[in-house]
């Protein structure tokens, strides 16, 4: 083992675990006030129950064996044989415990990004539930296919550095159900905005930037050329996009705005994320800036034309931005960043392109059929969506009995 590899192994674990806060904090400041604490809590749960079913079978499910390409087995049952020796298949330099931290935080953020498509009308306690049962439904098999042992998505040549398909396609397609089977919130209106705090925001916007260097640099699993390479890559498509998005909501709206900045910068952020260890810079910067233009107009698309109440813009920004990375994933990899690789369609190779290409189509087709079928199975046990009085008077007190801030 290498002590370098280690120590910031467990700096990036910290990195993406600090990141799920930072979602509360983005979703929270897109809210009204009325509901900032239910919203924040909706997110933060998942480092509760998320976790515990990722040492309970969640780990050993994607990690060990495999049973067709489609899921893997129990060999790592409440986290049995994993310990403080290196396990060569994920990461010969670092504990094995180590490597199953890290991608804990993968599984305690995904469902997380879902919250924001739901805000203030899903209840607590129904929350808890499909959180818990599209992880283990949904996160855990794709998360196999795509980086688990002989996963069929791998076996194809599908390349996803840190999460594009695993992360960031299956909640944004699971956001977009949840949003339509939900339905609007009763005061919806598409060019209204009344988010209760814009600096919030910015808050988890810079804490999700800080944090995505842990997700796609820490996806090396090594303090190596390659992880430095990555937080490249991430640094510099965040800064084209939200550079972009801001040129957009001016061209469109005539101003920019401190939200719509941030929005623009996490487009980018999940955008490179698939790509982060396999493309140039130049790529980088050119995958930015088409995710912006892309998801800036999804944004638009999802709630004036089609007036789907996706709160905070779950499903532009993940869903389109996560589907757009993958793609240019496969046309923009280069061996000549990453030798373990073939090259993209840019180098004339369509393997990797046709692999992401089939690989993204089944993931949005199996996220949203299934999330579809969860919401379906909690509904019939319980209420999922909280009553239009409840919703009026705002989820804090009604769910939680609390409030943001208490003013004297």
């Amino acid at each position: 083992m290498i002590a370098a590899d280690i120590a910031w192994m467990l700096m990036a674990t910290a990195l993406v675990l600090l990141m799920t806060p930072g979602v509360a904090f983005f979703y929270g400041g897109m809210v009204p006030l009325r509901s900032v604490v239910s919203t924040k809590l909706q997110s933060f749960a998942s480092m509760g129950f998320v976790t515990i079913l990722w040492a309970i079978c969640g780990y050993s499910l994607v990690f060990s064996g495999d049973t067709g390409g489609l899921i893997g087995n129990f060999d790592y049952f409440m986290l049995s044989g994993v310990g403080m020796e290196p396990n060569p298949a994920y990461g010969s330099t670092i504990p094995h415990v180590l490597f199953m931290l890290f991608q804990a935080t993968f599984a305690i953020i995904t469902p997380a990004l879902i919250t924001g498509a739901v805000a203030e009308r899903v209840r607590f306690k129904a929350w808890l539930v499909i959180m818990t049962l599209w992880s283990l439904m949904v996160y855990v098999p794709v998360a196999h296919w795509v980086w688990g042992p002989d996963g069929w998505i791998a076996k194809m040549g599908g390349l996803d550095f840190a999460g594009g398909m695993v992360v960031h396609m299956t909640s944004g397609y699971a956001a977009l159900v949840a949003a339509v089977m939900l339905g609007n919130r009763k005061n919806f209106k598409p060019d209204e905005h009344n988010s209760f705090s814009a600096l919030m925001v910015l808050l988890g916007g810079t804490l999700l930037w800080f944090g995505w260097i842990g997700f796609n640099a820490g996806s090396a699993l090594a303090a190596n050329g390659l992880a430095a390479h990555a937080a490249a890559t991430t640094i510099f498509a965040a800064a084209a996009a939200m550079s972009t998005w801001m040129i957009c909501d001016w061209t469109v709206h005539g101003r920019p705005t401190a939200i719509g900045s941030a929005v623009g910068a996490v487009a980018g952020l999940v955008a490179i994320t698939p790509a982060a260890g396999f493309v140039s810079l130049q790529a980088a910067l050119l995958i930015g800036i088409i995710s912006a233009i892309l998801c800036n107009y999804a944004t638009r698309l999802v709630k004036n034309k089609l007036e789907t109440d996706d709160t905070v813009d779950v499903f532009a920004c993940h869903g389109i931005g996560g589907t757009v990375g993958a793609i240019l994933t496969a046309v923009f990899a280069s061996s000549d960043v990453n030798p373990a690789i073939s090259g993209g369609l840019l180098s004339g190779d369509t393997k990797i392109f046709f692999a992401n290409l089939i690989g993204s189509m089944v993931v949005i087709a199996y996220t949203m059929v299934m999330t579809y079928i969860v919401f379906k199975i909690v509904g019939f046990f319980m209420k999922v969506r909280v009553s239009e009085e409840d919703e009026k008077t705002g989820l804090d007190a009604t769910q939680h009995g609390e409030k943001a801030f208490m003013l004297r």
